[in-house]
């Protein structure tokens, strides 16, 4: 007789928890129907009051205003929004990268149009047939320089050294009109010219600084234009299947549950993010390399490989060794002659059009070195400031985009229902989130593309401190250095090897499962499915029927 009364109370104890935290009276789902009319979606067949949720495959399956259509369309609208804000936040870091390229660019390239607009100015006045009938070679040289800072792949000192030579045989010719002077006599006079040094020590003097100033300005202008490229791609990296679910119970679930004024835990928002973008934590390192490179070589810019002193006067060191060449014009010609022999004399006559010094016209060079420094130190800031971009991102998405609540908030939705969040939160990178509560990430599998940034990174870091110590490097296109060198040393071999075989495009697509529940959230047992009820409940009549036999 005793066993009746307390067996069913038992049994209404284990049934409680199906019946969920909405009371014996259905919540209206006004609140998920303008949300939902919002995003642009028909309101036909939204509920007008909660219903039974069993039929959910990402919220938890207490009572909803959502229908399977309904989840299927949040979650595809909540990729899309997520998506949308890894690009505007990208965005902005490539418009801070953009900004200062472009910056740099126009003063580099305004130090070498002014230059170069100086010796056509002074030249003809000041050296006459010396220069109106060598334009070709000063142009070819300013042309020449142009295209090593653009990344031409050409040797700059070789382009220097050719300049020289070029000058040195038309200058030869122009100051000795009564010879005949032959290409083969022009080759023997080249070959003592190191020796002869009719330039005096420009030549020296400014292949050594001239190459160490286009060496850094050209490596620094890259590295902005490689770091937006690289931010660029990222941000455009697809969420997984995975994400898309974890994201969809973050933004949208608790919309579902009635609870559209409560903001996701802040924790629970940084595990769900750090889970989506652990292989865009794993560039943290070397962007911060790069960063840290970009800043060394600013500071050679306008320290010891200052542009603005070089580039600038490039006009200024021309015309101080032609007129070193001029000066001593008369002992040159004779050590050549007497390394080369006396040339035969030429039937044209001669001319004094080269005795003839116009009026001495003085070169400026018209300092910017006040831009130059302004310029390097707003560089600098912002370079700083972007160092952390990448493991700070999953903080300033939730803080400002998905509107997380404070990390003390313990009202806030934790993933099954309104109350704190438990679990602790995930380190960054993908190794990392093995134990993730909130995403299923798979860290045997690194993103290919990210991957191959990362090399991006590497190369370009690699030419950044080259140009530091004013070696010279190749510049060749991205997609050239990445066939080249392989990505192997960018990730483990146990783990490149496989990933190679089975890109992420090829998965086979997934059925949409009930999430593996991770504890947290006290009053979470509401939204159980019918089976775990079933089993309490044949728990409890298990423990009745031993207390009856006792």
């Amino acid at each position: 007789m005793r066993f009746f009364p307390w067996g069913f109370w038992l049994l209404c104890v284990a049934s409680a928890p199906a019946r969920g935290d909405s009371g014996s009276k259905a919540r209206s789902c006004a609140e998920v129907r303008q949300l939902y009319g919002a995003k642009g979606f028909s309101l036909s067949g939204v509920p007008q009051a909660e219903i039974s949720g069993e039929h959910l495959r990402i919220c938890p399956q207490g009572y909803t205003c959502c229908t399977s259509e309904m989840e299927e369309n949040f979650a595809n609208k909540s990729r899309s929004e997520f998506e949308a804000m890894m690009k505007e936040a990208g965005r902005s870091v490539q418009t801070i990268l953009t900004a200062q390229y472009r910056s740099f660019d126009s003063y580099f390239q305004d130090l070498l149009n002014k230059s170069e607009k100086a010796l056509y100015d002074a030249f003809p006045s000041l050296y006459g047939e010396l220069y109106t009938q060598n334009m070709k070679v000063f142009k070819d040289l300013y042309s020449e320089l142009r295209r090593y800072y653009r990344g031409s792949n050409i040797n700059l000192e070789e382009a220097l050294n050719e300049f020289w030579t070029r000058l040195l045989e038309r200058l030869f010719k122009l100051m000795n009109p009564q010879y005949h002077i032959t290409d083969e006599y022009l080759d023997c006079m080249v070959k003592h010219a190191e020796q002869h040094k009719p330039f005096g020590e420009v030549p020296r003097d400014l292949k050594v600084k001239a190459t160490r100033a286009f060496i850094a300005a050209r490596s620094y202008a890259q590295g902005f234009l490689v770091g937006s490229d690289v931010v660029k791609k990222v941000s455009q990296v697809s969420l997984s299947h995975e994400c898309t679910r974890a994201i969809m119970k973050l933004m949208y679930c608790p919309h579902c549950r009635g609870m559209s004024s409560v903001k996701p835990c802040n924790n629970y928002c940084l595990n769900v993010v750090k889970g989506c973008l652990a292989n865009q934590a794993d560039l943290n390192t070397e962007w911060k390399y790069l960063m840290d490179s970009l800043v060394v070589v600013a500071d050679r810019i306008d320290g010891p490989y200052n542009v603005d002193t070089v580039i600038g006067t490039i006009h200024m060191r021309i015309s101080e060794a032609i007129s070193n060449l001029q000066e001593n014009k008369d002992s040159i010609t004779a050590k050549v002659f007497q390394g080369c022999g006396n040339p035969k004399i030429s039937t044209k006559g001669s001319s004094s059009e080269d005795k003839k010094r116009r009026g001495k016209v003085a070169l400026e060079a018209k300092s910017s070195a006040v831009a130059l420094e302004m310029l390097v130190l707003d560089a600098k800031g912002n370079l700083t400031a972007l160092k952390s971009y990448w493991v700070t991102l999953p903080s300033v998405l939730c803080s400002k985009r998905v509107m997380a609540s404070s990390a003390s908030d313990d009202k806030c939705w934790n993933g099954m229902t309104k109350g704190s969040y438990l679990p602790e939160v995930m380190g960054d990178g993908l190794a990392n989130q093995i134990n993730n509560p909130e995403v299923e990430v798979d860290i045997t599998k690194p993103d290919m593309t990210i991957r191959q940034q990362i090399m991006q990174l590497k190369i370009m870091t690699n030419r950044l401190g080259n140009a530091n110590i004013g070696n010279d490097v190749d510049f060749q296109d991205a997609s050239d250095d990445m066939s080249g060198s392989g990505s192997g040393d960018s990730c483990p071999d146990d783990v490149c090897g496989k990933r190679l075989s089975k890109s992420p495009s090829t998965r086979q697509p997934e059925t949409h499962a009930i999430p593996k529940q991770s504890g947290h959230g006290i009053s979470g047992a509401s939204s159980r499915s019918l089976p775990s009820t079933f089993l309490l409940f044949l728990s409890v009549a298990f423990i009745a029927v031993q207390h009856l036999w006792r």
